[in-house]
């Protein structure tokens, strides 16, 4: 099993960062983005569950064989079908119907089953009940807890902050500030910390969907399409309090801006077009030559049956219309350092 788990580390993690030159308002500057569909599955998410897979090695809860179930929005439930599976054990995901159909499929290919949750049934929320119901009635099951496992943020705070940091560095290069939509919590806090470490004063700002601001308003309000951020509550692993303002885009500009990133040739998803808008924002409050770094955090692959493959239209006050992306440019990987290991028996 040794063997496995470095190979799955190898796989997870030390992902390219993107400089992508863009003109905004008569002005060329550069926003930074993780590549994270370089990742197993083609998600920021596997960095996440390796962790917390690991660590629940480390610690005694998960023993070989046992079983994982997870309430999830997607991405996350396909990486703990994938790594759960490569490492020897059944996967149960709780998702809600609405999701793409690509994130169904993909869960129930790499071996796991798949309870869908409908509205009625509490939507998100019920899929979080409906694990822990299931949970309590299979011996032996493990939840990973996505949405208050320390891990979770730990896994950036380990890994992807650090690769931001390492790989602006040949550069000369340091982050004035971090985006990142808000989902578990995860990535914006462990990034941040991260960041925050290395940079004090570096500001942090969670991104969430104006026609749905959970963030702003401690509720779920409304309806949006940017898959994977503002579920239906504040996660616990979020501390607004340690975070710069909340800032708000509209799906819609989100899936024009993503299409556009596709038509450079970067496939990546609606919550890569929402981060990029943020970027773009938090630059032109800091001046167009500050250091905004964000991620990507999946491809446009599992998207291709939603409206990011149908044409938008374009609303008053939208920014991608204003943005004309002109090139990007690769950094090299990071170092071994950054990559995930074998977990070690408590």
């Amino acid at each position: 099993m040794g063997v496995r788990w470095r190979a799955l580390g190898r796989l997870v993690g030390n992902t390219p960062l993107l400089a992508i030159r863009l003109r905004f308002r008569g002005r060329e500057r550069v926003v930074h983005a993780k590549a994270e569909h370089f990742n197993l599955t083609g998600s920021i998410k596997d960095r996440m569950a390796l962790h917390i897979l690991q660590e629940a090695c480390r610690d005694g809860v998960l023993h070989p064989g046992d079983p994982i179930g997870e309430a999830t929005s997607g991405n996350t439930g396909i990486s703990f079908a994938a790594l759960g599976r490569a490492l020897g054990h059944p996967v149960t995901i709780f998702m809600p119907d609405w999701m793409s159909q690509e994130r169904k499929d993909l869960i129930r290919s790499f071996g796991a089953t798949i309870r869908l949750v409908s509205s009625e049934e509490g939507g998100f929320l019920g899929s979080i009940r409906l694990s822990e119901d299931w949970a309590a009635a299979t011996p032996g099951a493990f939840l990973p807890c996505q949405f208050s496992n320390r891990a979770n943020a730990e896994a950036h705070a380990r890994t992807t902050g650090p690769e931001i940091l390492a790989q602006l560095r040949p550069y000369g290069l340091e982050p004035d500030a971090f985006v990142a939509g808000v989902g578990t919590g995860g990535t914006i806090m462990g990034v941040g910390k991260a960041l925050a470490q290395a940079r004090p004063g570096i500001r942090i700002h969670p991104v969430e969907p104006a026609s749905s601001p959970t963030l702003s308003t401690g509720h779920k309000v409304g309806k949006h399409r940017i898959q994977g951020i503002s579920d239906e509550f504040i996660p616990a692993l979020v501390k607004l309090d340690e975070l710069d303002a909340v800032l708000a885009v509209e799906d819609g500009d989100a899936i024009l801006m993503a299409q556009k990133l596709a038509r450079l040739g970067l496939g990546v998803g609606i919550s890569a077009g929402a981060n990029l808008l943020a970027a773009v924002k938090v630059q032109e409050a800091m001046g167009s030559g500050a250091v905004v770094a964000t991620v990507f955090a999946d491809s446009n692959k599992k998207y291709l049956s939603t409206d990011l493959v149908r044409q938008e239209p374009v609303r008053e006050g939208y920014l991608s219309p204003e943005i004309e992306l002109l090139d990007f440019d690769v950094s090299a990987r990071v170092c071994e350092v950054c990559r995930p290991g074998e977990p070690v028996a408590s």
